[in-house]
């Protein structure tokens, strides 16, 4: 058995004259929690329909939980379990209804105590009986989640799944996920949130279909070079736009009420920052977070050239 729940090679992706996915090369340890990071229309979600066998690579190869990508589908999707951006369950039918409608589909037994058994791992029971409908973002995704894991998959993919949902149901959601890939799963999931991002073992990010970068997080913020400091005060919101006009200055940035700025020459950066200490602004140096290294990636990685035909 490979010690990759996910090899694949070159994976390229075509509709039409529209190149969406160019060439990406992930190899995922099985056990692992990776996260797939990048901004809309980067290719994230077409890369793990390629993977799962949703969709056939135009070119490239590879293998997903030891099976072929191009002429295993079937069995691909039996050992995995996929959540998809909306939520693509049955709205008209309780919780329990569409568990057990799931559980059919895998042909599971003995399905009331499986129903049972999944609910009371998700901490659904108390609300088994409810319209699916009718459930809040978070209770939604939550029982998403124990449709696509009750089959006990190897694999669980997972694209955007804490889309538009409080905080404290991603931070739920997320103790969830620790713990099925505690029991053995591999997960990937794709999100934009970067404190999600820091919760995985390692990361991708693609942007214009191609992977800019891979690996854990703190190796990805060193690699990135910057120096970064930090802005407070009453005045900060207005020395923006000065900010980005300075030269050494590669990165302005709003983090609450405070204000980022990055570049990877200290010596002009901190130049800049030298006369901007005025109106009760107060700078200090910080450490550069997983958002200020994204931000120059995304300027590295520069305007979409995905060719048209």
């Amino acid at each position: 058995m490979s010690e990759f729940a996910i090899d694949v090679r070159g994976l390229v992706k075509r509709f039409g004259d529209k190149t969406a996915v160019d060439g990406v090369d992930i190899q995922m340890p099985r056990g692992a929690v990776w996260g797939f990071l990048g901004p809309n229309g980067s290719g994230k979600t077409t890369t793990i329909r390629m993977i799962c066998g949703l969709l056939r690579a135009s070119e490239g190869a590879g293998t997903c939980l030891g099976y072929d990508i191009a002429t295993e589908a079937s069995q691909i999707k039996n050992e995995t379990g996929y959540m998809t951006q909306k939520f693509s369950f049955w709205e008209d039918l309780t919780i329990r209804e569409n568990l057990e409608f799931v559980a059919r589909l895998y042909q599971m037994r003995p399905l009331a105590r499986v129903v049972d058994e999944t609910l009371e791992s998700l901490g659904l029971t108390h609300r088994q009986n409810q319209i699916a409908g009718a459930l809040s973002g978070g209770w939604k995704q939550r029982m998403a989640l124990a449709a696509v894991s009750m089959h006990n998959p190897n694999l669980l993919l997972l694209d955007e799944p804490t889309a538009g949902v409080d905080p404290q149901a991603r931070r739920d959601f997320w103790d969830e996920i620790h713990r099925l890939s505690t029991d053995g799963m591999t997960v990937l999931v794709s999100t934009h949130y970067m404190d999600e991002a820091e919760r995985c073992d390692r990361i991708v990010y693609l942007a214009n279909g191609k992977i800019v970068t891979e690996g854990r997080v703190e190796k990805i913020i060193e690699r990135s070079a910057l120096v970064t400091f930090r802005a407070e005060g009453d005045g900060v919101r207005a020395l923006s736009e000065t900010m980005k006009r300075q030269p050494g200055v590669e990165h302005v940035a709003y983090f609450g009420s405070a204000l980022h700025v990055s570049g990877t020459e200290r010596d002009r950066l901190e130049q800049a920052i030298a006369g901007a200490g005025r109106n009760g602004v107060v700078w200090h140096e910080v450490r550069p977070s997983l958002e200020d290294a994204f931000i120059a990636l995304m300027a590295e990685a520069g305007a979409d050239q995905r060719v048209h035909a």
